[in-house]
């Protein structure tokens, strides 16, 4: 089969299941398959499918009609305008909490020891190492296999980092000065209304705020502070209503001049402030 009609049959067949972004789906994974480009399906639309490819690019369109994500089927996410392995273990890195990122960067000065709570895929710290120069970097997350991921990603991005299997604090020593953190913060409850992929394939321990969401922000907020030098800043991602709270959390434990921060669609994303 041409290139073309390979990629109709795909998009027909997501469609049909309602995917999300059908279009951009299944032009992904057909490029996947192929190591082909974007361009291709406009300057190369007849080129042959090998048989090989068009068998596997059928059994990634039907792990996308099972609502599997797409980053988990190629491996991979951009993030920061960087590539990231990702897998079930890891939440995929999203362009909301690169509005995370570049708030830290705005306090992030070259030689720091920076201090990432819930580490994950590691994006947040290995993007700070990345476009910073000489600092110290530490991811702490409680799970085993997402700092797996996170080694792996920053092997393959030739940056060295300290990751940490701990629970919260427990495993951590030294004072840093500047703590980031994308912890869990959607409700329980509300987990069950997110779309199959968030809710049936990326890993609860990253998702799960608890009743009210704000379980991991008080439980940071009254420890961080024995792990932050005088000074520090400290920058938390939120979710878009959890601005006052988390703020006024800061504030009560001892943090000066409290921000938050909208992300590129107008809506609450980071909470900052410093020591």
């Amino acid at each position: 089969m041409i290139y073309t009609k390979v990629y109709a049959e795909g998009l027909h067949k997501l469609e049909a299941k309602q995917i999300e972004n059908a279009k951009i789906d299944a032009r992904l994974l057909l490029e996947f398959v192929c190591h082909t480009n974007r361009n291709d399906l406009l300057a190369h639309g007849d080129r042959e499918v090998t048989e090989t490819e068009y068998e596997a690019y059928q059994q990634a369109v039907a792990k996308r009609e099972r609502h599997i994500p797409l980053q988990h089927i190629i491996g991979t996410q951009g993030f920061m305008g960087l590539e990231f392995k990702v897998n079930k273990h890891v939440l995929i890195p999203r362009q909301d909490t690169e509005c995370l990122v570049e708030e830290a960067m705005l306090q992030v000065h070259d030689g720091m020891h920076i201090l990432d709570m819930c580490t994950g895929s590691g994006c947040i710290l290995l993007s700070l190492l990345k476009y910073t120069n000489d600092c110290i970097g530490v991811g702490v997350d409680i799970s085993e296999e997402a700092l797996e991921v996170a080694r792996e990603n920053a092997d393959k991005l030739g940056l060295e980092a300290t990751f940490i299997k701990s629970n919260l604090f427990d495993e951590v020593n030294g004072t840093f000065d500047i703590f980031v953190s994308n912890p869990p913060y959607i409700q329980t409850e509300v987990i069950k209304s997110l779309m199959p992929e968030v809710k049936e394939h990326e890993p609860m321990l990253a998702l799960d705020g608890m009743e009210d969401g704000l379980y991991f922000y008080r439980k940071i907020m009254t420890e961080c502070k024995e792990y932050l030098k005088g000074g520090a800043y400290a920058l938390f991602e939120i979710g878009y209503d959890q601005g006052e709270s988390v703020q006024q959390l800061m504030e009560q434990n001892g943090f000066k001049e409290v921000r938050v921060i909208k992300d590129l669609a107008g809506l609450n994303r980071v909470v900052l402030g410093h020591l």
